[in-house]
């Protein structure tokens, strides 16, 4: 996924009222950033690290920025969670996700189950449709060791069991968790934040849903899907 415009870098002053960041430009220029991220953001709101900034293109947009990336000092991670399900996508139609392949169309924000909708919808004759649905993964507490979720998610649950709903259903389901991050050699569910979320994965395993986690090579320019990261469940 390209960035459509030059992202602008900074600094971070503070992030608030979870939808909101101070940054100060490199030009001096104080803004106010719409933060895209409604988690905890452990370990990636420190006044003082250097941020990235992307321009609005609708002129009416009250918020003329967007935070995109933070730099940790150990890592470059991007905070936007509007951004997996196009980044994943993207990785599935250009063959990036083998394990995803065989598929001849691709769907986004398709409507299942209870009042839901699935991020990616995969559909092939003479196969059960595929649905994935898609995690942004920023956590890293332990060197090396991605983790999600950065708080209780109710949503995360509902959507595991819904996915147990299409595997029983005849179709295939997939967890993608998808690491925004370029310094994870290792996955985990942060149990100790959410164990009702655990719990429901180790449910959810059980009953047949596959789990894939990949990590991004991010810059300025794009963020792209890189490798395969190892499941520790």
């Amino acid at each position: 996924m390209k960035f459509p415009s030059p992202l602008i870098k900074g600094t971070l002053i503070k992030r608030y009222k979870r939808f909101l960041s101070d940054i100060e430009l490199d030009n001096g220029d104080i803004i106010t950033a719409h933060c895209a991220n409604s988690g905890s953001m452990m370990g990636l709101k420190e006044p003082g690290y250097k941020v990235w900034v992307s321009p609005a293109n609708n002129p009416n947009r009250k918020l003329k920025y967007t935070w995109e990336l933070v730099n940790t000092g150990t890592a470059m991670v991007g905070i936007n969670t509007s951004h997996p399900n196009k980044i994943v996508t993207e990785a599935i139609s250009e063959g990036l996700v083998p394990e995803l392949a065989g598929y001849t169309n691709i769907r986004n924000e398709v409507k299942y189950g209870k009042n839901s909708r699935i991020d990616v919808l995969l559909q092939a004759e003479d196969q059960p449709d595929c649905y994935v649905e898609v995690k942004n993964v920023t956590l890293l507490r332990e060197k090396g060791v991605a983790e999600f979720p950065d708080a209780v998610t109710a949503r995360g649950t509902k959507h595991l069991l819904e996915l147990i709903d299409m595997v029983e259903a005849g179709h295939r389901a997939v967890m993608f968790y998808l690491v925004q991050r370029d310094d994870s050699s290792q996955f985990k569910i942060a149990a100790d934040i959410d164990l009702a979320y655990a719990d429901a994965l180790k449910k959810a395993r059980k009953h047949g849903v596959e789990v894939l986690c990949y990590d991004c090579k991010l810059s300025a320019d794009a963020i792209e899907i890189n490798k395969p990261v190892p499941l520790a469940l």
